[in-house]
């Protein structure tokens, strides 16, 4: 019988195998090398993605009578719970119960009790462990590469002990991916693990509140609390228990244009939660996902400091290649690679295009490639939020950057940028860029260069718009720019066909819109 797998993450039910786990006091890698099965199993039962094999489940169950991580006296109830809520296709009969148990006083099965509903939560009670709210965690049922991110984010967070914690990305290069698999990987270190979006941009008070619903129930049950007492209950819980608290999606929160990293008007009370957080003394961490670098916790950062920074970069190509894969990509290894290497490393937009390839082209790479198009559908959609948060002149910037060959140092965009702008104007854009995650330092100090997968969507933007003033009179002017190893020629043709078919609307689009 093959693991039951499903499309709605079965949360309660991955609460009490964590727990169960961490009572019996087993790494999941050293509870997957007893049961004879993998890792990532282990993982995916306590993310409530899959459930176990009937036979895994018996031989847990045993383990876990052995070491008495059931509550005495109860023991026949719990496992009863436990199997149900695995969804076996056999019952567990009172012959095979009496054979998990061994000698364990435990009441005879009733032969009458009947399957509970699927919607039916676990209703497990063990010894204590981890109190866990994944709220509105998502699903992630395979994870590929990122040995090294997760190594550093152990280091901080659970060695050093870090307060706060930011994930920074270009948008779909897996912040959040890697902050789940973290948190289901991490969470026996802690007593509370709590998950919060803030895609819909909800108010402070309301995520303050909901956290001590599940820090601090019976002490919000008292008395109404003014907000800054309710900061003060949470600093009070943090440095009481060892918690983890995950905050996704924090860029929904930050303003649009040139004041990247700040927080939009009504939302400044977040600003104060997070460098109290930062700055209190306690035992616990805030693990931040975000698009953008917050201005807030700018100064408290360093390598030294409890508050850190890990931006992410492109997934390593062996990655790449075994998500393909996993996405009955077919070609070669070096198309998969190539194909890795036109969108930078980004496992969703490599997740969008490989079911493009899939459907029109039989899962090959060759034949998509020749289209000459690879910024389309979703994957536009996926940079269009991000470029839409951008002020003009960032635009400029960008569209600027993306007709150099090689990384531009600010003297250098100076001279590109169209009208004279102040060098402080254009420092500022840059940073902002950085801080957003578009263009990345160069290996010469003080150079910044764009990312392929960003170069590919910018090119698609000037193409769209035409040429700007620099080369209405002269479009050989961008051509004649030699691009970086990692374009393909596809870019430089589609370039060269837009700037000699249309005609210069730069007025249309503030990429090329020179500064006044």
């Amino acid at each position: 019988m093959r693991e039951f797998s499903y499309n709605e993450p079965d949360f309660a039910f991955g609460q009490t195998m964590l727990s169960l786990r961490t009572v019996i006091n087993l790494t999941q890698s050293s509870l997957a090398e007893y049961l004879g099965v993998s890792r990532r199993a282990v993982g995916d039962w306590e993310a409530g993605n899959k459930y176990p094999k009937a036979a895994n489940l018996k031989q847990f169950i045993a383990f876990a009578i052995k070491h008495q991580a059931f509550e005495a006296g109860r023991e026949a109830e719990e496992i009863r719970s436990l199997w149900r809520a695995t969804r076996q296709k056999t019952q567990l009969d009172e012959a095979t119960l009496t054979e998990l148990v061994s000698n364990a006083r435990i009441p005879p099965l009733n032969q009458t009790t009947v399957p509970v509903a699927v919607s039916s939560p676990v209703m497990v009670k063990v010894k204590e462990g981890p109190k866990l709210d994944w709220g509105e965690a998502p699903s992630v049922p395979t994870f590929y590469g990122r040995e090294a991110e997760f190594s550093e984010l152990k280091k901080w967070i659970v060695e050093e002990q870090c307060r706060v914690v930011s994930l920074l990305g270009l948008g779909g290069i897996g912040k959040s991916a890697l902050a789940v698999s973290f948190m289901h990987q991490v969470a026996e270190r802690f007593e509370v693990v709590i998950w919060r979006s803030v895609r819909d941009a909800p108010d402070c008070e309301t995520l303050l509140n909901g956290c001590l619903q599940i820090l601090a129930p019976e002490v919000l049950s008292e008395r109404s609390f003014s907000f800054e007492q309710q900061l003060s209950l949470l600093l009070e819980q943090l440095r009481s228990r060892r918690v983890l608290v995950v905050l996704d999606n924090l860029e929904t929160l930050l303003q649009e244009g040139q004041d990247t990293g700040y927080l939009q008007r009504g939302y400044e009370s977040y600003g104060r939660v997070l460098r109290r957080i930062a700055e209190t003394s306690h035992q616990s961490c805030l693990l931040l996902t975000s698009r953008e670098k917050l201005v807030d916790l700018a100064p408290m950062e360093g390598s030294l400091s409890p508050v850190r920074v890990q931006r992410l970069t492109q997934l390593d190509s062996g990655a790449c290649e075994q998500l393909l894969i996993a996405k009955d990509v077919g070609g070669t290894s070096s198309q998969r690679m190539q194909l890795s290497a036109v969108f930078a490393g980004n496992p969703l937009a490599l997740k969008m295009v490989a079911q493009t390839i899939v459907n029109l082209f039989d899962g090959e790479i060759a034949p998509f490639l020749e289209q000459g198009e690879i910024i389309f559908g979703e994957v536009r959609e996926l940079f269009d939020q991000q470029f839409a948060r951008l002020s003009p002149l960032e635009q400029t910037v960008l569209g600027r950057l993306a007709s150099i060959s090689e990384p531009a140092t600010l003297d250098e965009l100076l001279t590109v940028v169209g009208r004279p702008t102040p060098r402080v104007r254009l420092l500022e854009a840059v940073e902002s860029l950085h801080r957003r995650s578009l263009i990345e330092r160069g290996e010469k100090p003080g150079s910044f260069t764009v990312q392929s997968v960003v170069l590919e969507y910018v090119t698609a933007q000037l193409v769209a718009a035409g040429a700007d003033e620099s080369v209405r009179d002269n479009p050989a002017h961008l051509l004649n720019q030699s691009f970086r190893p990692g374009q393909s020629k596809l870019t430089h043709n589609k370039l060269s066909i837009g700037l000699v078919k249309k005609q210069p609307r730069y007025e249309e689009n503030r990429l090329l819109t020179p500064v006044a």
